[in-house]
């Protein structure tokens, strides 16, 4: 499956309704001012099957997309950053 890429300086964050780690990786990135869009992998069945992809087989989240194309699970906010500088 193909997942268009974000913007640069930004990320695609796959989440669920019920994420305790998605809300507060939204939450740490909201006070870092990075900028992220939310898809719902529950409400879009397409993007379920893309984190499933990078993670084995499993849908877990937040699976964040980077513009590069690459992929993290659950990362961490320094990650997030380090990811995005590069």
């Amino acid at each position: 499956m193909t997942v268009e890429t974000p913007a640069p300086g930004s990320v695609t964050m796959f989440t669920t309704s019920w994420c305790g780690y998605c809300n507060r990786l939204k939450a740490q990135m909201g006070r870092e001012g990075i900028p992220f869009t939310e898809v719902n992998i529950e409400e879009h069945p397409r993007s379920a099957e893309f984190v499933m992809e990078v993670n084995g087989g499993n849908q877990t989240v937040p699976t964040l997309l980077f513009p590069d194309g690459s992929a993290a699970t659950n990362p961490s906010i320094n990650e997030v950053k380090k990811r995005l500088a590069a």
